[in-house]
């Protein structure tokens, strides 16, 4: 059943991409993977998931002209991931599922597990692969890891909003990003009881989740998935090279 919005941010950071750059396209949207650019590939992902209405957040004419042609909705992109979060979660509504443009190896089934693995209660939630799962998958990978007293973390890039009391969250997200370059003020919104947990490597997943949820006034949650793979996107030159050896293409 096609009940689900889905969302793709394809935004840019501004100045030059050295994916895109490596790979010799406008945007690394654009790069092709088994014959399919990476944008076909998540939506496809996305659709075969049961979406069914998917729209590309972007600035690039390019991607929008891709998106467009592939039956997309296309919406601007907005000042930051949250915002455009938050601008399109206002036009699609909810739930929305939130995936980004270079997730190359994203599969229906991944994002099906993580359905069915969602609490009851949530409003909002990320799925997030241990290390050794994306070790196991994807020997010699370079992930970012949250170091946590339970294991050491990594994102998927897939988040899921339950209902309008998610942008919450959001909003929450957003004041986090306005102070990614003031650590005094990032360690002022976390508190500083969770800052010294973390940096005691007593901090859990469970109640890390939780202060986070307490501050941005949501139920939250971290959904752990088996798939290894869903940790990796397309993020830097390297990593490019990585899905390339994995669908055989290197």
């Amino acid at each position: 059943m096609n009940d689900l919005s889905a969302l793709i941010l394809a935004g840019s950071r501004g100045g030059a991409d050295p994916v895109a750059d490596y790979a010799g396209v406008a945007h690394k949207a654009l790069i092709e993977l088994e014959g399919r650019t990476l944008l076909a590939r998540v939506a496809e992902a996305l659709k075969d998931a049961g979406a069914g209405r998917i729209a590309v957040s972007c600035s690039d004419p390019a991607v929008a002209t891709a998106a467009e042609a592939l039956g997309l909705e296309v919406l601007p992109a907005a000042e930051g991931p949250s915002l455009s979060v938050r601008a399109a979660a206002e036009r699609l509504g909810f739930p929305l599922l939130v995936t980004t443009a270079d997730h190359a190896l994203l599969r229906p089934e991944w994002i099906a597990r993580f359905r069915a693995d969602l609490p009851a209660d949530v409003d909002v939630a990320a799925m997030m692969a241990r290390r050794a799962e994306v070790e196991a998958a994807a020997p010699g990978t370079q992930r970012t890891y949250l170091k946590l007293s339970d294991g050491e973390w990594s994102g998927c890039n897939l988040f899921w909003l339950q209902s309008e009391r998610a942008l919450g969250a959001v909003a929450f997200w957003r004041r986090l990003e306005a102070e990614r370059k003031n650590p005094v003020a990032m360690a002022g919104l976390l508190g500083p009881g969770i800052l010294l947990r973390y940096l005691a490597g007593r901090l859990g997943m469970t109640d890390a989740v939780r202060r986070l949820g307490e501050l941005a006034h949501v139920r939250a949650a971290v959904v752990p998935t088996p798939y290894g793979l869903a940790a990796v996107d397309v993020d830097k030159p390297a990593d490019l090279d990585l899905v390339r050896r994995l669908v055989g293409e290197a």
